[in-house]
């Protein structure tokens, strides 16, 4: 049923600033942005060892909802420390600091500039099923 994440939605209200914070997260500007002219406000980025999609979209379109929710997405990084420290120094704020939850397993996340948490993963098992990325 469940095949895989094919797309993770974050918001901004400055979707510009938001754009160019995740082009330098990202390294590179992204694949897709609507309107094609004038304000944005959607913008998809391809990432990672499986190319899964990141977006943006902006604030007016968040889903509303009657009581606290939502979901943490947790992304793999090859090490935490450093990926954890990247983030807040393009001015991300800690969330939840690197906490190491078993051998090989840490987690942590950050609040970006925008409101929106993204965790951090250091995950065995994720990298072995993906053993061309970095040790």
């Amino acid at each position: 049923m469940l095949r895989g994440l094919a797309n993770l939605n974050f918001v901004a209200e400055d979707m510009t600033a938001a754009i160019e914070w995740y082009s330098a997260v990202f390294g590179a500007p992204p694949y897709f942005v609507r309107p094609e002219a004038g304000n944005p406000q959607y913008a998809e980025w391809r990432f990672g060892d499986d190319e899964d999609e990141f977006a943006l979209m902006h604030a007016s379109y968040r889903p509303a909802l009657d009581a606290p929710g939502g979901a943490l997405v947790s992304m793999h990084v090859d090490n935490i420390q450093s990926a954890s420290a990247r983030l807040v120094a393009l001015g991300a704020r800690t969330f939840d600091p690197v906490v190491q939850r078993g051998d090989g397993w840490w987690s942590a996340s950050v609040a970006d500039p925008f409101g929106n948490l993204l965790g951090l993963i250091q995950s065995p098992h994720w990298a072995a099923a993906h053993p061309n990325g970095a040790a």
